[in-house]
């Protein structure tokens, strides 16, 4: 079955230019493939300039994903991480090629992506809607500031403990004091989550995680909530403490900030290869027996 993509993003590590240059070649071959078949091939502005792609149409990240029907990221996590927030309005699917180091999001190898893009062009694929968060900050009772997030939302000190207070759905948890907190969505928990000893949640489960960063009381143990929930934390006390999406957005915080966090409205939608199997690829990522 031949697929209704007729138009179709190249994104490459769009921030980084000495990364963009290694893989100028790869990145040329897909584009030029894929305009040998017809379709039509936008490029990301930066990703253009810095691999030295021309011939091909070009768009800002923010404005790219309304012009197309597919969008290929190739890069790392981190690239499909922003990539995913800047897209979140667009309601494009994504497929990554892995050009970083674990690839938990970009799965496609390089060695063998023409043929793995054949396929999805096919129409021999899974599509995988993945949830996100969303998070604001209320200050005074005015938002300060507002943002999603594929993997997590993290709460940090960077200096000593950090007291926090923990509601869900308007309903009392406990304070904590620890270095900080983790609210991860399924995708986000073989991230940040996982090194501070949360679980792993399948990315179909509709849920969310809890997990304290080195908590003073040991007590204090990760937990998981249905991802309908409304998890509101307020700064209690801290010397220094900051608010991050997805590790790549800090917001400073002050004492009496509240961080209320959500599921988003929107999903993001990554595409596989039919046979692609998640246990697999944790077992190849975590080197599992």
């Amino acid at each position: 079955m031949q697929t209704s993509f007729k138009s179709i993003a190249i994104i490459g590590k769009y921030m980084n230019q000495s990364a963009l240059q290694l893989m100028q070649r790869d990145l040329a071959d897909l584009a030029s493939h894929l305009s040998a078949k017809h379709i039509e091939v936008w490029i990301e502005e930066n990703t253009a300039q810095h691999a030295e792609l021309s011939g091909f149409k070009t768009a800002s990240l923010e404005s790219i994903g309304s012009k197309v029907d597919l969008v290929i990221v190739m890069g790392g996590d981190g690239t499909m991480l922003s990539v995913a927030r800047s897209l979140i309005e667009d309601d494009v699917p994504l497929v990554g090629i892995n050009r970083g180091r674990f690839g938990f999001l970009t799965d496609l190898r390089v060695e063998d992506m023409l043929v793995q893009i054949d396929r999805i062009l096919a129409g021999d694929f899974i599509k995988e809607p993945r949830v996100m968060l969303a998070a604001k900050v209320v200050r005074d009772n005015q938002v300060l500031h507002a943002n999603y997030a594929l993997n997590d939302v993290v709460i940090k000190s960077a200096l000593r403990l950090i007291e926090l207070e923990v509601t869900i759905n308007d309903k009392f948890v406990h304070k904590q004091r620890a270095d900080g907190l983790i609210i991860s969505t399924p995708t986000g928990t073989t991230a940040y989550a996982l090194s501070a000893g949360g679980p792993i949640l399948h990315p179909n489960l509709h849920a969310f995680t809890l997990v304290p960063i080195c908590p003073h009381t040991l007590s204090n143990r990760p937990i998981a909530v249905h991802s309908d929930s409304q998890i509101e934390v307020t700064v209690v006390q801290f010397d220094e403490a900051q608010l991050s999406f997805d590790g790549q957005f800090q917001v400073t915080l002050e004492i009496g900030d509240k961080i209320i966090v959500t599921r988003a409205q929107q999903t993001i939608s990554l595409l596989h290869p039919s046979d692609y199997c998640y246990f697999d690829m944790l077992r190849n990522k975590l080197n599992w027996g």
